[in-house]
């Protein structure tokens, strides 16, 4: 029996123990007690917020410093527990605080907006206006009941600037709003005669210390604030005053903190030198905080200000009308300086007006370096660039001073600025600025013709594939047939060679190079006597009477498809002849000796004997013997059989007989293969008149 009772004894007193136990660790739990005299070392408890606020080397919490329009913060890291919602007696705990802070202002005429202490569910103030938001709230949500917000405001802002009834160097309680619920000006009362009063500045530049202490029970909040010398503390509150709208305010949890800002012309410098919190209990006592113990207060130096502000407007206003004549002057200038530069339009510029401006092209050429050149020619000089718009451009710039190329430039606006086909280079524009004549076309990447025959394979070893010949082939033909019969007027090119034909990115030709091109209306003939082209390519009737023809650019073809099939020039420094070379293989029966030996067996020969056959009949010696440029094209695409070459090709019988019986072309064509092959420059020759 007495075991028994023993156990239920020694039970009663373990639940008793345990309920002590959770009992002392919830009050713990709701319980925040902190003192800092001087922030140096803590500064992982301040959580600060704003582009001035920080604790300086000397302990001291800065808010903001005297710029314009600017807020700071430092909340407490933790958040304090006030709600109590199991007590019967009141819903909010009881805390005190005690602060000691400095206001330095930027003149003694013009500080502001002050700063305060503020109850918030957040531990900082996220969107929080500068000026008179105090960086507590903002325009859009002032006086919103979701903010859960209380600050005491120790106002600075002389007179009403911000349409509220602020009165200045006061003390206010505001409740999620800027506008205060109550205001008192800053005073305190002496402690021999509690009636008589002593008010202060609170922006003063001296430390200043504040006492808020909220008692749970009565639901008051008393509000001390006095200079920091007096050296005790007043025993009567400036405020005292039930806020019964704090139920209202306080969550489970809230931070308790500074928030500070400063205006546009109105700015202070916010100092904390020293803060103690206590909440919990029955009576929470904050801890002491003697100014002994706290940092020295920040030097209270004037701002350098420089000019009033009117005097700044009027400089101001000055230098932008003064600014303004200049530029207006510049741009005078300028406009008379480009009217003078500008040249008079010439007849043949009116009927072509896509002209480009010679500065864009300036930019887009990085100034026609040396590094941007991309080929040279007997009448200019080609530069690779890139506009604004990111496209790539060849930018052609004829040589200076040069009668024949003014003539070409002329020549190359006038033809190929109308010309549009798949296998010609596309003209964008031109340009005459001063002596310089500058084209502008496709940039085409894979350069000439001339150059993937002899440069390439000599750099890298590759040659040129025979299905890539062929094809190429074919699109010069299928060029020069738009040129001679299917554009609205006849254009002569006059100047066929592999150096005016580019390779495009799929391998298709475009043949360019207009600048001795000629156009005839049709049913007219040529009239000019001049002896153009490049040696190698000139038909033989050129140097008899000088009157170019499609028949010509025939022949030049003719020579550039065997060229193409043999990858060998039309002539050299000795007595070497493509055309004659490729007429004697045919006259022996060897005829497939003249394809480009570096092609091996990767060749077609049907298609060689096509292209060879054809070739031979382009370069007959009679100007009316040789095929039409549609008549050839359907020779190269197998539509129609290769004709004959006649006996009287071109030779006298005593050449004739060297070569044999004649060729008889009834070939067709079929596959195709890969390779690449060397360059020589030849010469473009002109003379005449």
């Amino acid at each position: 029996m007495g075991t028994a009772r023993s156990k239920v004894l020694v039970s009663l007193l373990f639940s008793l123990f345990l309920l002590l136990s959770v009992s002392k660790i919830q009050a713990q739990r709701t319980k925040t007690e902190f003192t800092f005299r001087g922030f140096k070392g803590n500064e992982s408890e301040i959580r600060i917020a704003g582009g001035a606020a920080t604790i300086k080397p000397d302990g001291l919490l800065r808010l903001t410093n005297r710029g314009s329009n600017i807020t700071g913060t430092a909340f407490y890291h933790k958040p304090v527990r006030l709600l109590d919602s199991n007590s019967t007696i009141s819903p909010i705990r009881s805390f005190r605080t005690s602060f000691v802070f400095v206001i330095i202002p930027s003149s003694s005429s013009n500080g502001g907006f002050g700063f305060t202490f503020t109850l918030s569910p957040t531990p900082n103030r996220p969107n929080a206006g500068s000026a008179q938001y105090l960086g507590v709230l903002n325009k859009e949500n002032d006086g919103d009941p979701r903010n859960h917000v209380l600050a005491v405001e120790f106002d600075t802002v002389q007179g009403a600037r911000d349409d509220t009834d602020r009165i200045g160097n006061d003390i206010g309680l505001n409740f999620n709003s800027r506008t205060s619920d109550m205001q008192e000006p800053v005073v305190y009362y002496l402690n021999d005669d509690p009636n008589k009063r002593e008010d202060f500045q609170l922006e003063s530049g001296n430390p200043i210390q504040a006492h808020l202490n909220y008692d749970g029970p009565t639901q008051t909040l008393n509000v001390t604030v006095y200079p920091a010398r007096l050296g005790f503390k007043p025993t009567k509150p400036l405020i005292s005053q039930k806020v019964p709208k704090l139920l209202n305010i306080v969550q489970e949890e809230m931070y308790v903190g500074f928030t500070a800002a400063t205006g546009r012309d109105q700015s202070s410098a916010h100092y904390v030198m020293g803060w103690s919190f206590s909440s919990g209990g029955e009576n929470p006592i904050a801890g002491t905080l003697e100014l002994s113990e706290l940092p020295p207060p920040p030097p209270n130096t004037p701002k350098k200000r420089g000019f009033n502000s009117q005097v700044i407007v009027l400089i101001v206003a000055s230098s932008a009308v003064m600014l303004i004549m200049l530029v207006l002057l510049f741009f005078f200038v300028m406009y008379k300086k480009r009217l003078q530069q500008e040249e008079t339009l010439e007849d043949w510029e009116i009927d072509h007006p896509r002209r480009f401006r010679y500065r864009d092209l300036y930019v887009a050429t990085d100034g026609f370096k040396e590094t941007g050149i991309i080929g040279t020619g007997g009448f200019g000089t080609v530069f690779k660039g890139k506009l604004q718009n990111s496209s790539q451009i060849a930018v052609k710039k004829i040589i200076p001073n040069s009668m024949q190329g003014v003539r070409e430039f002329v020549a190359e606006i006038e033809s190929l600025g109308k010309l549009r086909h798949k296998n010609l280079v596309n003209l964008h524009g031109w340009c005459k600025h001063k002596n310089d004549l500058l084209l502008i076309y496709d940039y085409i990447p894979n350069g000439s013709l001339d150059s993937l025959l002899y440069s390439v394979p000599r750099r890298s070893g590759a040659v040129l594939s025979w299905n890539a010949r062929f094809q190429i082939a074919k699109g010069i033909a299928s060029g020069l047939l738009y040129l001679h019969e299917e554009w609205e007027q006849i254009v002569v090119h006059r100047d066929v060679k592999p150096s005016n034909v580019l390779i495009d990115d799929d391998m298709n030709p475009r043949l360019g190079d207009f600048g001795l091109a000629r156009l005839y209306e049709r049913g007219s003939q040529s009239q000019t006597t001049a002896l153009v082209g490049t040696i190698g390519y000139m038909a033989p009737e050129l140097a008899r009477n000088g009157k170019p023809s499609s028949a010509s650019d025939v022949f030049a073809f003719g020579v550039l498809l065997l060229e193409i099939v043999s990858g060998r020039k039309p002539t050299d420094s000795g007595s070497f002849f493509l055309v004659d070379w490729v007429m004697e293989l045919y006259a022996n029966g060897e005829i497939l000796s003249a394809i480009d030996p570096r092609l091996g067996s990767g060749y077609d020969e049907g298609e060689a004997r096509i292209a060879l056959a054809v070739g031979l009949l382009c370069c007959h010696q009679n100007p009316a013997s040789r095929p039409s440029m549609r008549v050839l094209l359907r020779y190269l695409n197998g539509d129609d059989e290769v004709a004959e070459i006649e006996d009287d090709w071109g030779y006298s019988k005593s050449s004739r007989s060297d070569f044999g019986s004649k060729f008889v072309g009834n070939v067709t064509s079929s596959s195709i293969a890969s390779s690449f092959v060397t360059r020589i420059s030849s010469t473009s020759v002109i003379s005449g008149g």
